[in-house]
Formats: structure tokens, C-alpha cells, sequence
């Protein structure tokens, strides 16, 4: 099983550690608009929380010029939740007016396995700062996404080992009309991934999100029911690149998008971490990759019980 990784990238910037108070002076900043600005408490040292990280933060750099911020660990993250970052964070909105991008809960698992960190509601933040074009959010646990409009958010990423079903339909029910870019790792149950197919059908409609190019519903544990699902799904004919990756897709399910809408019209399917055939993987190569579509067709990862020879496969990302 794989964990998820500190983010490189945020609206389009390379990620840029702000140095912590021991580190403080020992190498130049860079300009406050030249990356994606990574904030974190250290796990290790509590001396300083992260809303005193924070206003380090912005005492040191031109906070009117800062473009991209990412909420790295905070304090007790597998206890607490980031209530005090999302203070923080909203009492700085008039010293923020160029804030396109945020990502609350960059960690990794030495800091805080994904499934540990205890998340909140996100709404404050959204509702906060109505000229975001980027969000993502990193841990399913205690997640509340209530359904709300934003006009102009353009990327929405939900990174976790199981989502909640009522995060989910909170999504689905939004108003996001220049939303070209959605991302959820739906999970497993075994992490509180409750969701069910009827949760994501209407991401599938093509009613809703009318500016969509690229869905991404993955890591997860119902996998082939989402593909059947998505292969008589009306969103696809818009789709330039549709991501079913990290999960627990058989052939069962990879047969049935084969037979649904055509799907050579995409620029990129994405569905490494599968458990497909060579025979299924062969006629994805055959069908799409002849037809100019890029394929990530890398396999996942099982493991068979040594006393009844039963082959358990997992999702890509779950503690």
C-alpha cells in the first residue's frame, strides 16, 4: 500500500518550505509570488503551533503578492483538527488578496497517515475566500464539505483513505460552474469510505459542472461499480482526461468501460493500480492506445493467503 506524498505543485508553483524558527534567516526567501508557499507546524518540536508559524509567515514575506499557500502538519493533527489554521488563516484574508490556491493538510505519513488526520469543515475557508481557483484538502476523517457555491474555483482535490458519503453528496449537491478539475480518492470502508454509487452519480449526469474536463473518482474499493457506471455516463463526452487509478479495478469492471461510450475522444485515461488481465489490458492498448490515448495501465498490488490461496487486493491509499 502506498502513501500519499507531500504535494510539489500548487496552482501551478513549485512548493517552497518556509523555514521553521530554528531554520529561521539561514537561507534567502524567495518572491512571495514565485511559489506555493508550504506552512507547517514541526511534528517533532511543539514548541511553536501553526498559527505561530503562520504569523512568522507573514511578517517575513509580502503577503499581498502571495499567489499559493499549503497548510502543511499542524500540532496533534491525528487528535485535532485544523480549526486554529482556519482562523488564522480567514483573519488574514485583507493581507491576502492574490490567493488563488490552498491545500489544507499536506502530510505525510511520518507526520500523520492519511486516514489519522483529523479534518473539519472546509466550507469557512471556501466561503472566505471567493476568489480561489484551487482547493484541496488532504484526510477524510471528521471531513465536512457541506454543499455550497463558489464562481470561481476551477480545481477541487479530495485526497483521502476513505471519504465520507456525506462529504461526498455535499460536493455533488455545490454550484461550482467553472469547475474544470475534480479529483476524490473515494477510500474504503475500512477508513469510513461510506460512499456509495448513488453518491457520485450526479458528478456522472452531465447536468452539473458544465465547465468539467477532468474527473478523477479513485482509490477505491468499489471501483468496477464506478467504471460500469461511468461507461454509460453522459459527463464523458466532455471529458478530455477521466482518472479511475488506485483502486480496486478487476476485469470485470475495465470490460464494461471497453463497452460503454467510446472513450477515444480523451487525451489521457488514467488507470494505474489496476487488476486487470493481460488479456483486458492488451484490448485497452488495442482500442484506445491506437486511437491516440494515453494509457497508465501499471498494476496494483495483491497478496495471497498462504492457508486458503484467496487473493486480497487493496486500494492504492488507505491508512
Amino acid at each position: 500500500m502506498s502513501t500519499a506524498n507531500h504535494l510539489r505543485e500548487c496552482g501551478g508553483l513549485p512548493v517552497f518550505d518556509f523555514p521553521g524558527p530554528k531554520d529561521e534567516g539561514t537561507r534567502a526567501l524567495p518572491a512571495a509570488d514565485a511559489v506555493a508557499w508550504r506552512i507547517s507546524s514541526d511534528t517533532y518540536d511543539a514548541e511553536e503551533g501553526w498559527p505561530a508559524a503562520f504569523a512568522r509567515f507573514t511578517a517575513a514575506v509580502d503577503t499581498t503578492r502571495v499567489r499559493a499557500i499549503v497548510v502543511g502538519a499542524w500540532e496533534d493533527a491525528y487528535e485535532d483538527g485544523p480549526e486554529p489554521v482556519i482562523t488564522a488563516l480567514l483573519d488574514a484574508r485583507p493581507e491576502l488578496p492574490a490567493l488563488r490556491a490552498l491545500f489544507l493538510g499536506d502530510m505525510e505519513a511520518e507526520e500523520c497517515e492519511i486516514s489519522w488526520i483529523i479534518q473539519g469543515d472546509v466550507a469557512p475557508l471556501l466561503n472566505g475566500f471567493p476568489e480561489l481557483e484551487e482547493f484541496g484538502v488532504r484526510g477524510g476523517s471528521n471531513l465536512v464539505f457541506p454543499a455550497l457555491t463558489h464562481r470561481r474555483l476551477r480545481s477541487l482535490t479530495v485526497q483521502t483513505g476513505g471519504l465520507p458519503a456525506a462529504a461526498v453528496r455535499g460536493m455533488a449537491a455545490g454550484d461550482f460552474p467553472a469547475l474544470e478539475h475534480l479529483d476524490l480518492w473515494l477510500g474504503t470502508s475500512e477508513y469510513g469510505g461510506d460512499c456509495e454509487l448513488s453518491d457520485v452519480a450526479p458528478f456522472l449526469e452531465g447536468t452539473r459542472l458544465p465547465s468539467l474536463r477532468h474527473l478523477g473518482l479513485r482509490n477505491s474499493d468499489i471501483q468496477d461499480e464506478i467504471a460500469a457506471a461511468v461507461a454509460s455516463a453522459p459527463v464523458v463526452a466532455r471529458l478530455e482526461t477521466l482518472d479511475l487509478s488506485m483502486g480496486v479495478l478487476t476485469d470485470e469492471g475495465a470490460t464494461a468501460l471497453l463497452g460503454g461510450r467510446p472513450l477515444t475522444h480523451l487525451k489521457r485515461l488514467d488507470l494505474h493500480h489496476n487488476y486487470l488481465s493481460d488479456a483486458v489490458r492488451e484490448r485497452f492498448r488495442e482500442t484506445l492506445g491506437g486511437a491516440g490515448v494515453t494509457l497508465d495501465l501499471e498494476r496494483g498490488y495483491a497478496e495471497e493467503d498462504e492457508d486458503d490461496g484467496r487473493v486480497w487486493r487493496y486500494v492504492a491509499v488507505g491508512e
